[in-house]
Parts: structure tokens; sequence; C-alpha cells
């Protein structure tokens, strides 16, 4: 492990120019570029609060709020998730040609949505601030802490999807179904309160219910996030990357011949 980490430092500056090109290229043919950063999560913020607002009415006070908040990580968690499993396939010409530890792959493409994401954390500030929400300091310090676990679970992540689907070219579509299922298993659109009691263990296993709920814990309820909330999130967040990184680190060594 201690060997994996210093060589993926030794690749720190391979891994900052993946993440640049990656945040230049990812808009670079439209006309709106870099503004569809802010511009997707805005647009489906927007969609889902007509639906789950207005269609289908909920008690949730200032549900647009309630509702971007727990949006914008999850759209991280679900980019990597679903655009992460091509990121060692789409770099094959690269990996035949020289050697690098292939690790670089999925980190980097987690980082670069990583990024993404903080940049449109602004925005939820700014919401926050003109509507009179308001702001706990006190919890805001513990906001790093959610953003870091966010960050160890969706790369995680990113090894176990990208080194299965180079064996396995079918499963960029079918994470596709899954992370849509997944999604309505997070709760994004109500309150994890109405989930019944006796299925509450099983429904927390899912690792973006604890992250989601510490976020909302922070910037919504304006409180620390509970100890066991935190716990567990740092739990699974570590674990599976643990599981990701072990997988990679077994399968990547017949990556150029796949």
């Amino acid at each position: 492990m201690f060997k994996t980490i210093k060589e993926l430092w030794d690749y720190r500056s391979m891994i900052e120019s993946l993440v640049k090109r990656e945040l230049r290229g990812k808009y670079a043919a439209s006309f709106l570029g870099f503004l569809w950063t802010f511009m997707n999560p805005l647009l489906q913020l927007i969609v889902y609060t007509i639906v789950f607002s207005v269609i289908f009415h909920n008690n949730i006070e200032r549900f647009y709020l309630y509702l971007f908040i727990g949006l914008v990580p999850w759209m991280y968690f679900s980019a990597v998730f679903t655009e992460g499993a091509n990121c060692v396939v789409n770099q094959s010409g690269l990996i035949k040609k020289i050697y690098f530890p292939r690790m670089v792959l999925p980190i980097s493409f987690s980082t670069s949505r990583f990024v993404n994401m903080l940049l449109v954390f602004i925005v939820i500030f700014l919401v926050i601030i003109v509507t009179g929400w308001g702001i706990n300091p006190v919890a805001l310090l513990f906001l790093p802490i959610v953003f870091a676990v966010e960050y160890l679970l969706v790369t995680g992540i990113a090894m176990f999807v990208s080194c299965l689907t180079v064996y396995f070219r079918d499963l960029a579509y079918i994470l596709g179904v899954i992370s849509t299922l997944w999604m309505y298993a997070t709760p994004l659109f109500y309150s994890p309160d109405i989930i019944p009691e006796a299925y509450r263990g099983y429904y927390n296993l899912n690792p973006m219910v604890s992250i989601i709920t510490a976020f909302r814990d922070i910037l919504y309820y304006k409180r620390i996030p509970a100890l066991e909330t935190l716990a567990l999130a740092v739990i699974l967040g570590v674990a599976v990357l643990a599981i990701g990184s072990a997988l990679f680190n077994i399968l990547n060594r017949r990556f150029a011949e796949e």
C-alpha cells in the first residue's frame, strides 16, 4: 500500500495535468463552455423542484434548498459512477505506449469531477446567503470532513467500476440503470425519516445516505452532524476505497492486453 502511495505521489504532476485537461475539455466544443458546470445542476434543480414540490407535494420547508444541497454531491457521485467506468478504456492508447501507475486515471477523473462539485457549492452558499437561510459557523467546520469522505468514497468507486469495465465492456451501460435505481434509494427528494425503522439499518448501508445527511445537517439544518452519521460515512468511504484500490491493483496487470 505504501509503495502504491509513494508511486502515486511521484506521478502527482501527471494527475494534475490530467485533471486540468479533463476540466478544460469537458465542455470545450459547447457554446456556453465551462458555464455548463453550473447550468447542469441548476437545470436539474428546477425540473426536480417542479416535479417533487409542485406536482407531488411535500412538507419540506424550502424544498429547493433541501434538494440542491443533496443534489450536488449526488451528481458528483453519479457522474463518476457512470462516466468514470470508461476512464481507463478511453486511455487505452496511453496505457499501451508508456508506463505509469494505472490508478492515476480513476484518481484524476474523480478529482476533476470533485473540483466541479466544489465550484457548484459556491452557488449553494450564494443561495443560502441571498435567501437569508443562515449558516452555523461551528457546523461549517465539519464540512471539509464530509467533502474528504465523499472524495475517498467516489474515488474508490471510480477504481472499482473502471477496472471491471476493461474486462466487461457492457458494464458501462448497466451502470446507468443502476445509478437511476440508486438515486431513488438515496434521500434526495424525501426525508430519510420516512424509511420504516425495521429497514433503516439496511438503508443506511447506502454510503450516500450518511454523506448527504451530513451535508444537510451542516447547511440545511445548521447543526453539527451526528457522530454516528460521520462515523458511518467515514467507515463506508474508507471501506469502498480499500476494496476499489485492492481490486484495481489485481486487475490492472492485464490492462494493456485487454
